[in-house]
């Protein structure tokens, strides 16, 4: 399984493949850069930084304060608060996410933390791992809960048998205990994996600590 994960990851860094890509048409990601008094500097869709004063708007985004580091915007008729480079997603389907916003894994006999979950709605086995960038799944899981990878962007991956092609493709859902996060990047990869690796773009939403064998995921949006 070790080879595997070399192999995986290495394929993630030969790809590029970045957490911050382009948001789809119907979803907006802002983020708080910094804060100048009661002004606020934000990125709203992967544009240029712009310093706000309360009651000023960018691309449909309102500032409504600044307190403590933190920003309250208004955007499609709801409020969010805004902490320190920690992004947003707003619009696109499903929302923000649903369920609980706590997730606790316990770690197996070898240290890895493995659970049960869902993408999709269609259930899978995650193995959580730090060093992927992406969620990353095989072909052959991709085609059992009905993706089709080969209508995502493609990329070319080194395998232990040499290079072989692969896509970026974006998942609706990723769901773990109770916790449901929605427009969650991945990759496909043609080689076979004994798990789907809970990669960054799904671990970047919560905040995390490890607890003894226990690492405790908390949401942070």
């Amino acid at each position: 399984m070790k080879r595997t994960r070399a192999h995986i990851l290495a394929a993630l860094l030969a790809a590029g493949f970045a957490v911050a890509t382009q948001a789809q048409a119907q979803t907006q990601s802002i983020t708080l850069t910094g804060t100048i008094g009661s002004r606020a500097i934000l990125i709203v869709g992967g544009g240029a930084p712009r310093t706000l004063a309360p009651g000023e708007s960018l691309q449909g985004v309102r500032l409504v304060s600044v307190q403590d580091g933190e920003a309250v915007v208004e955007s499609g008729g709801k409020r969010l608060t805004l902490r320190m480079g920690a992004p947003v997603s707003v619009g696109g389907s499903g929302g923000g996410g649903g369920g609980s916003s706590r997730i606790v894994l316990t770690a197996d006999s070898r240290g890895h933390f493995v659970t049960a979950g869902g993408i999709n709605g269609r259930p899978v086995t995650f193995m959580l791992d730090t060093g992927a960038t992406a969620v990353a799944l095989s072909m052959a899981d991709a085609q059992r809960i009905g993706l089709d990878p080969t209508r995502g962007q493609p990329v070319t991956m080194n395998t232990a048998n040499g290079t072989a092609p692969g896509w970026r493709i974006k998942l609706d859902s990723v769901k773990v205990g109770d916790v449901t996060v929605y427009d969650v990047d991945a990759v496909v990869s043609p080689q076979a994996m004994p798990y789907v690796l809970l990669g960054n773009s799904f671990i970047n939403r919560f905040s995390m600590r490890r607890d003894a064998d226990q690492m405790v995921l908390e949401r942070r949006y």
